[in-house]
């Protein structure tokens, strides 16, 4: 009953919505997430292992296929609803909220390629955990999130197990990297999962407050102009840097050929879109921060898949952080639901003393 008030606030779309559609939609896009991130991961880490050395190439694909993004905008068209309460942003408030968060997104994107230069894919994942606790961070100074004692849990968790893998003698790179490039990697981590996590607080208090709404069509235009910047960008930096004239000696010299390089490089920038759909499947049709738990979520599942994958080593003091990151994971999404549930339960209590 609570699901079935919940659909009737939403656009037109959901409101056609049985709860058991409504609940197929949601596992639809969780999907699309975490096989999108995990696969972009560890293609991203196969690229680097087969001879691939372009960081601005690594960069460029994480955000190049935002198109693909213009298929979901044309399925579900957005409502065509509009507040009068507030007017829309003019054109030059909205391109300059585009060109910043694009220009974070860019910087971000890379230190995720570095951080995944110079670190296995398990390692590089469970570093990443660490963007929760950031998130809640950022969320209570910029988005007056509240601190409770299970976000407060998480975050202990969260950064203990980081600090697990800092320390860890046992740990290091793909090849044997040296130890300098090893921190290097670990450093770059970090600091990408605190930005990711100031661009969603960043992204979350632009909704509130310069677009104030938060409609598919915005949430999806967020991505694509966003994208959009970070890719231009990227563009330049390859060509700046020089890196655009060793791509075609890199392919050459590929370790499974050229087709597979380009297959590679491509599927890469699909993933990472893939992924892209389900971060704004989840916030149009839950919210930003059950999006956002999601996205951490999964990448538990990555350390599993890359030890699969590319036998990375797993000694007792990485198991210990994979279960403390799953620890904190559970933390958060618990609060999480527990927010949602007195949430939902209160407008429902709401709604049903006014209906008689």
């Amino acid at each position: 009953m609570i699901i079935d008030k919940y659909l009737t606030n939403q656009s037109p779309l959901f409101r056609k919505l049985k709860s058991w559609q409504w609940w197929v939609l949601v596992v639809v896009n969780i999907f699309f997430l975490i096989a999108g991130q995990a696969a972009a991961v560890i293609l991203g880490r196969y690229y680097y292992d087969q001879g691939g050395n372009s960081k601005w190439l690594a960069t460029l694909v994480q955000t190049a296929a935002f198109p693909i993004l213009y298929i979901p905008l044309f399925l579900l068209p957005a409502s065509q609803e509009v507040s009068s309460s507030s007017r829309y942003p003019s054109f030059v408030t909205l391109a300059l909220v585009y060109l910043v968060l694009g220009a974070i997104l860019a910087g971000d994107n890379m230190l995720y390629s570095v951080g995944l230069l110079y670190l296995s894919a398990s390692t590089y994942s469970l570093i990443c955990a660490s963007q929760l606790a950031f998130n809640a961070v950022f969320s209570y100074f910029i988005n007056s999130q509240k601190f409770t004692a299970l976000i407060l849990n998480s975050v202990v968790i969260l950064s203990l197990s980081a600090a697990l893998i800092a320390v860890n003698e046992g740990s290091e790179g793909p090849s044997k990297v040296s130890k300098w490039k090893y921190i290097l990697g670990f450093i770059s981590t970090v600091g990408a999962s605190a930005i990711y996590s100031l661009l969603l607080s960043l992204m979350q208090l632009s909704f509130q407050k310069v677009l104030k709404r938060q409609s598919f069509g915005v949430v999806l235009d967020m991505q694509i102009y966003t994208s959009f910047v970070a890719t231009c960008i990227c563009i330049v930096g390859l060509f700046a840097s020089g890196e655009w004239r060793t791509l075609s000696g890199e392919m050459q010299g590929f370790g499974k050929g050229k087709v597979s390089y380009v297959m590679v490089i491509v599927w890469t920038a699909v993933s990472w879109q893939v992924c892209s759909v389900g971060v704004v499947g989840l916030i149009y049709v839950v919210s930003s921060l059950f999006s956002n738990v999601i996205s951490t979520s999964s990448l538990a599942i990555t350390p599993v898949v890359s030890v699969i994958v590319f036998h990375d080593k797993v000694n007792g003091v990485k198991v210990i952080a994979m279960l403390m990151a799953i620890w904190g994971f559970a933390s958060y999404i618990y609060q999480n639901y527990l927010d949602d549930y007195r949430s939902r339960k209160s407008r429902y209590d709401g709604e049903t003393r006014n209906d008689p």
